[in-house]
């Protein structure tokens, strides 16, 4: 192989792994390296904060079930973008994030913008290292993507010194090899599972995102039937199960254990697939389970199972495969009848509804048959799972990790990674405000996304959970603290939206809905509803 910088060659080796995109926002000590960008075969999607090119690297690498490639400066970069790779780090997105340093050669001086980048990086990543030697800058690289890309998934931090690009190396270029984890359990622990869950005479299924990631809906879908067991999402973020399904139940809490509790304390056989039990901000100390309960947990990552609540059985196997199986087993045992009523269509509604239903009903019925959905919208989503509940896999994102701001950037990583799809974004006016720089990048490159800001004028989830807070301790219910308001002064997104090249409109009444939606989807390119839903 020639010798070249490996600034130079970094760009051989993401053309080789297939990587077309790069999000980022620019840096001094990154120059030279960006300076290449212009003669590769990758583009640079230039966001105006780091957190916005996280959360569209995010949203690329959910739609594309591929690597997605991060751009930072340095420790002050790194340190905006954190929040957005710890929901990265939660939800599982595969990541490359590359952090800009001035060069080895200054590692004495303790001067400007100086930190220990890969310690700032490790309690929100899967992997952190950094590059010190040009004759393994390549070889760094495809072990970060095939890290970022092994089940569980995850981002990947790899600093780069300046002066180690600068540097001339002979590297070959080789596509990353990934390696394949479908492990298929043991037939015994198959015939032990079956065994637990026939047992029980009220089971129950916990899924998560790992059933996407493995692909395995139909296989979750079969085992449930042949249990007839309700299926509960637990930091299910993705279409784990077509929600119109019978024996979907929803949606566990994200805040209170008391919740999750209240779903969980009756079943005597659980199965727990491709998830971590409970990711609540406020779980229980002791066992939600009922004593006794047999507990099967499957997942690929050892590290949840039985974490915090003992389990009978924990087969550490890939979801399709042992889902697959687990189904044929309980046919052996217990032949099954198909019975799968229909599921009612929601009805439309009321004429003096609210605008917020209205809204989403009559985009449920505009929208392609392709229409993917980014929902960051919290507590409007109810009105997204009536009117538009998720069903196909690929077409239903949510936030997950409980960081704010990715809804807008979320949704553009979807259409780079699925142009065919008609994406549209939804997302609170707190939440889109961490993150409304992202409009001026959709303008910028002319992403056809489509976003839906619903409008409350305040922090609605805080005044949920505050109200919560207060019942449990007893207090007497009051005004919600001033710092939950976000009136005065009333923010115009519509305007905002139009200051950043996205053009937009306010939606307040029942009888500008259809126009707005026909207008929104009509247009070529990005395009904003602010939606007040107070």
């Amino acid at each position: 192989m020639r010798a070249r910088p490996g600034k130079i060659a970094m760009y051989e080796q993401f053309a080789a792994d297939g990587i077309d995109y790069m999000f980022g926002n620019p840096g001094t000590v990154e120059q030279g390296f960006l300076d290449e960008a212009g003669r590769s075969e990758t583009s640079y999607l230039l966001a105006l904060h780091e957190a916005v090119a996280v959360g569209m690297a995010d949203g690329y690498a959910r739609a594309a079930q591929r690597p997605s490639l991060v751009q930072l400066h340095s420790g002050v970069g790194l340190g905006n973008g954190i929040g957005m790779l710890y929901q990265a780090k939660r939800g599982g997105s595969p990541l490359v994030v590359l952090v800009g340093e001035a060069g080895v050669r200054y590692d004495s001086m303790d001067a400007q913008m100086a930190a220990d980048l890969v310690a700032m990086a490790r309690p929100v990543t899967k992997y952190a290292t950094r590059v010190v030697d040009p004759a393994s800058t390549l070889r760094v690289l495809r072990r970060a993507v095939k890290i970022a890309m092994t089940p569980p998934r995850g981002p990947v931090v790899v600093v780069l010194p300046a002066d180690v690009l600068d540097q001339v190396t002979a590297e070959p270029v080789v596509p990353t090899p990934i390696p394949d984890t479908r492990v298929a359990p043991a037939p015994a622990l198959v015939e032990q599972a079956a065994e637990a869950l026939l047992a029980g005479e009220r089971p129950l299924i916990l899924m998560g995102d790992g059933v996407a990631a493995s692909g395995a809906q139909e296989e979750l879908t079969a085992v449930a039937e042949r249990l007839g067991a309700p299926v509960w999402g637990v930091n299910s973020s993705e279409v784990n199960i077509d929600t119109t399904h019978p024996l979907y139940g929803g949606q566990l809490g994200h805040m209170f254990g008391a919740d999750s509790a209240r779903v969980v304390r009756e079943a005597d056989a659980v199965l727990i697939v491709g998830t971590y039990v409970f990711p609540e901000v406020f779980p229980s100390l002791v066992s939600p389970f009922r004593e006794g309960a047999r507990i099967v947990h499957v997942d690929l990552d050892a590290y949840e199972i039985a974490k915090n609540f003992p389990v009978e059985l924990g087969v550490v196997a890939d979801p399709k495969l042992t889902l697959a199986a687990l189904a044929g087993e309980l046919d052996r045992r217990r032949p099954y009848r198909a019975a799968r009523p229909d599921h009612p269509a929601p009805t439309a509604p009321a004429e003096d509804g609210s605008v917020l239903e209205r809204f989403v009903h009559v985009l449920a019925e505009r929208a392609s048959a392709d229409l993917a959905v980014f929902d960051e919208s919290l507590t409007a989503s109810g009105a997204l799972a009536k009117f538009l509940p998720p069903r196909v896999p690929g077409r239903f994102f949510q936030t997950r990790g409980g960081s704010l701001g990715v809804g807008i950037p979320g949704a553009l990583g979807v259409k780079l990674a699925r142009p065919e799809l008609q994406v549209v974004g939804f997302t609170g006016d707190g939440g889109s405000m961490y993150t409304i720089q992202a409009l001026w990048t959709a303008a910028r490159h002319g992403i056809d996304a489509k976003f839906v800001i619903c409008n409350n004028r305040r922090y609605r989830l805080l005044d949920l959970n505050i109200e919560q807070y207060w019942r449990e301790l007893g207090i007497a219910a009051h005004a919600y603290p001033a710092a939950f308001d976000l009136s005065k002064p009333d923010i115009r997104f519509a305007e905002l939206a139009g200051s950043l090249g996205v053009p937009g409109r306010r939606v307040d009444r029942l009888d500008q809905v259809e126009d707005a939606v026909e207008a929104m989807l009509g247009h070529d390119g990005p395009y904003l509803i602010d939606l007040a839903t107070d």
